[in-house]
């Protein structure tokens, strides 16, 4: 039978203390024991079903958790704060002094300057490599390596993984695969396609609203209880905790996502293909122009499509401002960072999501200063919403 993601998000049935059909929020930081020895027993790890502490679990932020463990088909989750208190304590779980990360060279800015910034203060160093190209990730793997990362379809030049290629890699020399699966939700399931540990900021396209931020790491039972184990687990002692009024907010839009990413996948690939067909430089996995177009389809839940983000690059930085600025005067959407909203969102990540990297790396991965990169809305006339864009960028004689 294939995996169907959304099916497992309906199938969960959690009832409220009342008989509700929303689970009960549990607004405590902390619960109480019938007895002593209970609490010695939660805070050794053996006692099950009983709540310590906040910062280590609570019933919403659980609820949550095994939602989008069912989604992504691992045995649970942990949910967290942001996305990045997702990434960050899973690489540091995996990884020691004189340990070494494989790393895709696109990826989202914060995880690339925690790589090449901050942890090297561990003494953990990375090389990024083009992830495309598995010759390149195989070599630089050294006896010292522990994790190979990447993201399913990369921030923000829309690269795709080769997630079972990935995995073979993985297994062949005792790696754990981490893959960030922020931009395709429902569309790619990478632990299915053999990826250790599936992360994703909850702010996108999961949550929806652009109301709230937050992470998840799915993985092993083992491996999620040792991330909030108290003596050494990196969630529990860095203290990224998602609140349980949010997590609540999250699982409510989680049950919809099936629903919105389908939408966002129709409008993107409809503007997609309007923009190319305009001889507009386009990249989105869903056109046959994308490189790793047949490898997405070998790995998708095709009824999700190919997602909802897409890139165009008009020239310069001055040229995209420009446009931007008008798209957002008539109405087409927001000049903002972050993606998933129901309202198109677009930027240019070269001096905005991606600005970490420094510029002659951006230049040598082919990041240039005129990609707008688009977060494609919910619109219900796309057709619509294509004319007033191309009319935008005819005024600006982008076309």
């Amino acid at each position: 039978m294939p995996f169907k993601p959304a099916n497992n998000i309906q199938d969960l049935q959690y009832f409220g203390e009342f008989g509700g059909v929303n689970p009960s929020i549990s607004d405590s930081s902390t619960y109480t024991f019938l007895s002593a020895k209970t609490m010695f027993d939660t805070f050794e790890g053996n006692a099950d079903g009983c709540y310590l502490y906040s910062r280590h679990s609570s019933p919403s932020n659980l609820y949550l958790g095994e939602a989008l463990a069912a989604m992504e088909g691992t045995e649970t989750a942990n949910v967290s704060a942001s996305g990045m208190g997702a990434i960050t304590p899973v690489l540091l779980q995996l990884c020691s002094a004189g340990d070494h990360i494989v790393s895709s060279r696109t990826i989202y800015g914060g995880t690339y300057a925690f790589l090449k910034n901050f942890i090297p203060r561990f003494n953990i160093e990375t090389s990024f490599v083009d992830i495309t190209d598995l010759e390149k990730v195989e070599a630089a793997i050294t006896k010292n390596t522990k994790v190979l990362y990447c993201e399913s379809v990369s921030n923000p030049l829309l690269e795709v993984a080769d997630i079972r290629g990935l995995s073979q890699i993985a297994k062949k020399h005792g790696l754990k695969l981490v893959v960030d699966n922020t931009f395709s939700p429902l569309s790619i399931s990478p632990a299915v396609l053999g990826a250790h540990v599936v992360i994703h900021s909850l702010t996108k396209f999961i949550n929806g609203s652009s109301d709230t931020v937050g992470g998840v790491v799915c993985g092993t039972q083992e491996f999620i209880n040792n991330l909030r184990n108290v003596n050494d687990g990196a969630s529990m002692l860095l203290g990224s905790t998602m609140d349980s009024l949010r997590a609540a907010s999250i699982l409510k839009n989680l049950r919809t996502l099936h629903i919105r990413m389908q939408q966002h996948s129709k409008n993107a690939s409809y503007l997609a293909e309007k923009f190319e067909a305009d001889g507009l430089k386009t990249v989105y996995p869903g056109l046959k122009s994308h490189p790793s177009y047949e490898l997405f389809k070998s790995m998708m839940n095709p009824q999700y499509g190919f997602g909802g983000m897409l890139t165009i690059d008009v020239g310069t930085l001055a040229k995209a401002n420009e446009l931007m600025e008008l798209m957002q005067k008539r109405n087409l959407g927001y000049l903002a960072v972050s993606l998933g909203f129901y309202k198109t969102l677009f930027s240019a990540p070269g001096s905005s999501t991606s600005s970490e990297i420094p510029e002659h790396e951006q230049k040598a991965m082919g990041l240039t200063d005129g990609l707008i990169r688009f977060s494609i809305g919910l619109d219900a006339d796309i057709e619509r919403t294509y004319q007033m864009m191309r009319q935008c960028m005819v005024e600006l004689n982008v076309l």
